[in-house]
């Protein structure tokens, strides 16, 4: 069958198109779950300066602070800091958190929420990691298997394919 130039130029457009739109579609799924996650990091972050940063501290002691705290939440959930995985992936940009799943980063906000309330009641960090790392286990356990954060992960395994 003869297709016009005109004809197959405007179908191969619109094909490009429509793929165009499909992609974004999938990648605000993951995009909007992870600003979620940086969204909740606000609740931890405060609860941090509130409760563990004395108001005379250096900026430096404020940053190690809260470097901290967000490297126990990555030993809770991920087994590793930010630095271990940095050195076991050289070659990646950005952070342990930029390569979570769906299901991992919907945990982390729980964690993080979680260590919030745990800071404001006084637990030592030591006690708040094996707390964390238990809930953590048992929501991961939870979540394995449900319909809907598989088509979330799947759509973001599709979008990262293409």
């Amino acid at each position: 069958m003869w297709i016009s130039p005109e004809f197959k130029l405007l179908l191969i457009k619109e094909y490009q198109r429509l793929k165009l739109d499909e992609n974004s579609r999938l990648s605000l799924n993951w995009n909007v779950n992870r600003e979620l996650s940086k969204v909740n990091y606000k609740i931890h972050t405060d609860a941090i300066k509130d409760n563990l940063i004395a108001g005379n501290i250096s900026k430096t002691h404020q940053g190690m602070t809260y470097a901290s705290e967000a490297d126990m939440l990555n030993v809770a959930l991920f087994g590793k800091t930010a630095k271990e995985w940095r050195l076991e992936n050289p070659e990646l940009s950005g952070n342990i958190r930029d390569y979570a799943t769906v299901t991992q980063l919907i945990i982390m906000t729980n964690l993080e929420s979680l260590n919030a309330e745990f800071i404001k009641q006084g637990l030592p960090q030591k006690e708040r990691l094996l707390k964390l790392n238990e809930i953590g286990i048992r929501q991961l356990k939870s979540l394995i298997g449900n319909p809907s954060l598989k088509r979330l992960e799947d759509m973001n395994e599709k979008n990262k394919l293409q």
